[in-house]
């Protein structure tokens, strides 16, 4: 055969193939998606699921007593440790393996799986169990109908008590997940602790690189899927100059007045709405006294995105903002007794991430929301699930069940009516199990 026939040949064979994949005989890999309401469907359907469902049922008084149990044990920021150790022991209580409080306070329990029985990938269900509240706090709980009323009572005490029942119902109606499932309460997620728990258990716990899938269990709300996290990036800036007279060193640099002028300059900043990109100039103080030019004061900066690029830009933004205006004061006044300068401290940063529509994680738990007669509101917010996220790990935020409201107020409340809760718990149940595989 010529080199011209061969040509050819190939070709015609090439062109053969295409007709072939457009009629439908592409490979097996090309075939539809999975079918994850179908899969959701058959699940919720089994004997075992409603076994379950009658425990959650049946234990849902033991289930709010838990509820208020930990909601009266103080968890402020970064002192956590007494209802984390109160939580180890309710993990412990319920059978879970390998129960231990990591070196960051972490506290987490193994329920094995048939195919790794215990050794790992795991799939994570966590919530957290600080609060947003200061030491002396009231946390005593108030009932009024079917409402419950403490600080911290929805964010997140309620879903710490949702994994305890988790557990019970899946013992109960023997239920066996192929894959192993951890179980934690973590630290750091509130404010300043900016996600210190879940940073740990994926960065430096036994645990780092174990983990394949990650639901962080969050509010409240079944119908909600965090499947994006909003990233931020905090400063506190302080502003120094060398102070003096309000009358006799007047004429003398202020840092009052750089700190002013980047509050006005980053205001004329104009950020994308998609994604949406948000900055806030939200907390200040310093001086001497009424009549003294201040030798310091301070000023911290919020900025949030939904996408990593954003934020490093914004970031570039207002240091640049920062930059212009300290040499713009130290140019409009005397600097005789000294100049202007700024110290820009980072005092939160959490990555932007987002879990893909087409990962399995996303796709069940939005059939398990539907299957419950509930409708799938996916979003962006900034929770645990950041951590993940940002590792390219799939994870999404989801709520324990039932309806709330005032989150990081003092008169935050949950609603326990058993129809309405029982049914919102049922769809992180079957999320959980749809992603763990059963047997």
């Amino acid at each position: 055969m010529t080199n011209t026939l061969r040509r050819s040949a190939s070709l015609i064979a090439f062109a053969a193939a295409l007709v072939a994949s457009s009629a439908g005989l592409a490979p097996a890999w090309a075939a539809a998606k999975t079918d994850h309401a179908g899969t959701v469907r058959k699940l919720v359907g089994s004997p075992a699921f409603k076994k379950a469902a009658q425990k959650l049922d049946a234990d849902f008084d033991r289930t709010i007593a838990d509820v208020i149990t930990l909601t009266e044990i103080p968890a402020p920021p970064f002192k956590e440790e007494a209802r984390a150790k109160a939580y180890l022991e309710m993990l412990k209580a319920h059978g879970l393996s390998d129960v231990t409080m990591d070196a960051e306070g972490n506290v987490m329990g193994v329920r094995p799986g048939t195919a790794t029985k215990g050794k790992g990938p795991f799939v994570v269900i966590a919530a957290h169990l600080d609060t947003v509240f200061p030491e002396g706090t009231d946390v005593k709980v108030r009932r009024e109908g079917t409402k419950l009323m403490a600080p911290g009572i929805g964010d997140d005490t309620r879903s710490l008590a949702t994994l305890l029942a988790y557990v019970r119902a899946m013992d109960a109606a023997g239920i066996k997940t192929r894959s192993d499932i951890l179980f934690v309460g973590n630290v750091g997620e509130e404010g300043p602790g900016d996600l210190r728990g879940v940073r740990y258990l994926f960065n430096k716990s036994a645990y780092k690189g174990r983990i394949t899938a990650f639901f962080s269990m969050d509010g409240s709300d079944p119908s909600r899927i965090v499947d994006a996290g909003t990233g931020s990036k905090r400063y506190h800036v302080t502003f120094k100059g060398p102070g003096g007279h309000s009358y006799g060193a007047f004429g003398t640099v202020n840092p009052m007045t750089a700190m002013a002028k980047s509050v006005v300059d980053l205001y004329a900043v104009e950020t994308p709405k998609d994604p949406k990109t948000t900055y806030s100039a939200s907390v200040t103080g310093g001086g001497t006294s009424v009549n003294s030019i201040p030798h310091e004061v301070f000023m911290e900066f919020d900025m949030r995105s939904e996408s990593a690029e954003e934020l490093a830009k914004l970031d570039k933004t207002l240091i640049g903002i920062l930059d212009s205006a300290v040499a713009t004061e130290n140019a409009a006044r005397s600097t005789r007794f000294g100049k202007i300068s700024y110290d820009p401290r980072v005092i939160g940063e959490r990555p932007a991430g987002k879990t893909p529509a087409e990962q399995a994680i996303v796709g069940l738990t939005a059939a398990a929301v539907t299957a419950f007669g509930f409708k799938p509101e996916h979003g962006a917010s900034s929770t645990d699930s950041n951590i993940p996220m940002s590792l390219g790990i799939p994870a999404v935020t989801i709520g324990s069940g039932g309806k709330a409201g005032r989150a990081h107020a003092l008169d935050e409340w949950i609603d326990i009516e058993k129809g309405e809760s029982l049914k919102g718990m049922q769809v992180g149940l079957a999320a959980l199990l749809a992603v763990a595989g059963v047997d």
